[in-house]
């Protein structure tokens, strides 16, 4: 099994990814454009894995031999000698395909060239390079360290051995992985998560119920962890957002068309946890 893996974007999702690989025994490099970036992202990585050896699920030995695994750069050259390249930048299709152009010039024939996007179809993705059959979707849940399902997506001409060679990575880190055999916008997970908050903001936006009991009938009604609402706050309005009008302008479905009260959140930076405000206070 290949052991090199370049992660593009030190964010929230790609710094875990690092993490979790980097525990799994893999060499990683770490790639974003800013050393501020880097810094933010290897901290938070050091944070996670003290957590867990406080809290005895990690020997600190083996958190500090992860930390060495991984390097961090701003140079894209860098992944130049990568088995597996995971893109985990936000969500901008013209963002990925430059990037993705770039790695495609850069990388070995054989490298698998992964996103972690949540909602753009793969096939858009891979058509900015010239090994589409190398291209496949690798959607990892957040927090990284902590979500043990990761979407496989099958890009219109993803070969077989790309999709296997995915899994194989996915699984190496601890995922349990779910296969998207057609390319459409969402996918599995976010369609159905869309779908339902869509639905959620519209009974709470006309005044059917409060937020509180919109979660709470999902919750006791059918058995979900968190209500939709809760899990907007927590992902990001201004995310799951731009997440429905992707799906809904690529399927011009309408029960993925968010109502203005999301707009109006969002413009008015009123975007869940990491802005203290949402459809809860925080």
């Amino acid at each position: 099994m290949a052991k090199k893996l370049a992660v593009i974007g030190a964010g929230l999702m790609g710094s875990g990814i690092a993490q979790v690989s980097a525990q799994a025994g893999w060499d990683v490099v770490l790639r974003d454009v800013t050393g501020e970036a880097l810094t933010r992202g290897t901290d938070g990585i050091k944070r996670s894995y003290e957590k867990f050896v406080s809290k005895g699920k990690l020997e600190a030995a083996d958190a500090q031999a992860a930390l060495e695994r991984i390097t961090t750069t701003t140079d894209m050259d860098a992944a130049a000698d990568a088995d597996v390249v995971v893109e985990a930048v936000f969500e901008k299709i013209e963002v990925k395909r430059e990037i993705f152009s770039r790695l495609d010039t850069l990388v070995k024939d054989e490298t698998i060239l992964a996103s972690n996007t949540s909602a753009i179809p793969i096939t858009k993705i891979a058509a900015a390079t010239e090994r589409p059959e190398r291209v496949v979707g690798t959607h990892f849940f957040s927090p990284v360290p902590m979500m043990a399902l990761c979407e496989l997506v099958r890009g219109h001409r993803t070969s077989d051995e790309t999709l296997a060679t995915a899994r194989e990575f996915a699984e190496s880190v601890g995922k349990t992985c779910v296969v998207v055999n057609r390319d459409v916008a969402g996918f599995v997970t976010t369609r159905l998560i869309s779908a339902l908050v869509v639905e959620a903001a519209k009974l709470h936006e006309s005044g059917v119920a409060t937020a509180e009991d919109i979660d709470t009938a999902c919750k006791l009604g059918f058995g979900h962890a968190m209500g939709p609402l809760a899990t907007a706050d927590l992902t990001g309005v201004d995310i799951l957002l731009h997440a429905s009008e992707n799906i809904y302008t690529e399927s011009q479905d309408t029960k993925f068309a968010p109502p203005e009260s999301m707009r109006r959140m969002v413009d008015a930076g009123d975007i869940g946890r990491k802005s203290g405000r949402g459809y809860y206070e925080h």
